[in-house]
C-alpha cells in the first residue's frame, strides 16, 4: 500500500511535466509504465484526470497496445518465447507448464509478486529454440521437465542469500 501511495506521487509529479492535451496520452502511459512497469487503475485514473478525459477511454487505448501492462510485474520475471521457432519446438506448452506450476495465467504475476510470465513474440535465440527467459537469464532447448528444476534453482539461491543475511547480520 505504502508503495502505491509512492508510485501515485511520483505520478502526480511527473504529469506537470506533460500539456494537459489528449495528444499526451500516449507519451504519459509510456512515462507512467517506465518510470513503474506497468499502469495500475490509479495511475490511468491520474493520467485521465490530468488530460481530461474518462479513465475508460484511457484504458481503451492503453489496451490497444500490447506494450501496456495492467499488472505490477514480480520480482522474478519469466518470458516465453512463442516466436515461429519456438512455436514449432513447443513453446505453448513451455508456456502452459510454467503456468501450471505458477498458477497464473500469462502476463498475470503471483499474489506474492514473486514471480511474473508473458509470453513474447521472439528473443532472437532461434537456434536454441524452445526459449524462456527467467530475470536475465536464457533457458535454451527447455523441456517440460526443466521447469521444476529452474525454480529448485531460484529456492536454493533465496534460500543461500537468506543464510549469508543472517551469518552478515548475527543478531
Amino acid at each position: 500500500m505504502e508503495h502505491e501511495e509512492e508510485m501515485l506521487k511520483d505520478i502526480a509529479l511527473m504529469l506537470k511535466d506533460f500539456r494537459r492535451e489528449r495528444s499526451e496520452l500516449i507519451p504519459v502511459l509510456q512515462e507512467i509504465q517506465a518510470r513503474h512497469s506497468y499502469l495500475s487503475k490509479d495511475a490511468i485514473r491520474l493520467a485521465a484526470d490530468y488530460l481530461n478525459m474518462s479513465p475508460i477511454e484511457v484504458y481503451g487505448v492503453a489496451t490497444f497496445y500490447n506494450q501496456f501492462k495492467f499488472n505490477p510485474p514480480g520480482r522474478h520475471r519469466i518470458k516465453v518465447c512463442l516466436g515461429t521457432a519456438c512455436h514449432v519446438k513447443g513453446g505453448d506448452i513451455i508456456l502452459e507448464n510454467f503456468e501450471r506450476k505458477l498458477g497464473i495465467k500469462d502476463g498475470e504475476t503471483t499474489p506474492d509478486r514473486e514471480f511474473s510470465i508473458e509470453s513474447v513474440a521472439c528473443v532472437g535465440c532461434c537456434s536454441l529454440a524452445p526459449v524462456a527467459i527467467v530475470d536475465d537469464n536464457v533457458q535454451g532447448y527447455i523441456a517440460p521437465s526443466r521447469i521444476e528444476g529452474i525454480f529448485t534453482e531460484y529456492r536454493v539461491e533465496k534460500e543461500k542469500q537468506a543464510r549469508q543475511r543472517q551469518k552478515n547480520d548475527p543478531e
